[in-house]
């Protein structure tokens, strides 16, 4: 699969690779492969993934909404880099949801940090 990423799109630098710490990303071939095309790799920490299903639920979310079946709209990375900007503006400051009282993720936190403070 790298291979194939890497022959479709061979500029890839600046790239943030996030992963697990499943075994093939720590592999030292894998590292080196990511590092000399100018990829940071990005890892939780070992015994620390609190952050991993909350990402994994964003990510599935993002490409449900704005990129799966929509791929042919962006002609190059670059635009779709832009429109996962937009999404994600979109996303944190007017995407309401149910479980976070009807709110978007920026007036849910707000409301919490107000409600802590009272």
């Amino acid at each position: 699969m790298l291979d194939d990423a890497f022959e479709k799109h061979p500029a890839l630098n600046g790239l943030i690779f996030h992963s697990d710490r499943g075994w093939q990303y720590q592999h030292q071939a894998y590292q080196a492969a990511l590092a000399n095309r100018g990829i940071d790799q990005s890892m939780s920490r070992l015994g620390n993934s609190l952050d991993d299903g909350l990402m994994e639920g964003f990510f599935g979310i993002l490409k449900r909404e704005m990129f799966y079946g929509q791929e042919h709209k962006y002609k190059d990375l670059n635009e779709l880099e832009q429109a996962i900007h937009k999404y994600i503006d979109y996303y944190n400051n007017v995407r309401i949801k149910t479980g976070r009282k009807n709110m978007t993720p920026i007036e849910y936190r707000n409301h919490v940090l107000t409600t802590l403070t009272v």
